[in-house]
């Protein structure tokens, strides 16, 4: 698979299963699947993002594959220098996914405009392991992919 391809298949991967995660997870809980789309643009917009209606949830949206087509990019990248991480997905693949969710939780969210306090422990262990799997399992595996790929990236010479 070539690495265009790669990661833009990771991206739309890891967002749905990340995005369908949180879905079902927090639907169970009584929250409507556009409110958790509008929580994310709420990075952006603060508390004003639950009264935009449809504009905030396409914005919450796009927000949310935007991150995930960074982490996916990020990955892959990283997998052309230490080819180690394309070699490994079952390893290296879960700890950048708590990675993800480290740097989501403890950098971006405290730096954004979103305001909450401290999740409960279920929610925090749905996140990690979602972080684990469906974003940092699914990009590995797609990194894998795209290391067999003929067309190397320009400029990238691999580390190890």
């Amino acid at each position: 698979m070539k690495p265009a391809r790669a990661i833009l298949f990771g991206a739309l991967t890891v967002g749905v299963l990340d995005g369908l995660d949180a879905v079902i997870f927090f639907g169970l809980r009584g929250v409507a699947p556009h409110r958790i789309f509008q929580a994310i643009a709420s990075g952006l917009l603060g508390r004003s993002s639950f009264q935009g209606g449809v504009a905030t949830v396409a914005l919450g949206v796009l927000l949310h594959f935007t991150v995930a087509l960074g982490i996916v990019t990020t990955y892959l990248l990283a997998s052309r220098r230490l080819p180690s991480l394309a070699r490994r997905p079952f390893v290296w693949g879960p700890l950048y996914g708590v990675a993800a969710y480290l740097v989501m939780n403890y950098v971006v969210i405290p730096l954004s405009a979103v305001t909450r306090g401290t999740p409960p422990l279920p929610v925090i262990v749905n996140g990690v392991l979602i972080h684990m799997f469906g974003v940092g399992l699914a990009t590995a595996l797609f990194a894998r992919a795209a290391a067999h790929a003929s067309e190397p990236l320009p400029g990238v010479k691999p580390v190890l």
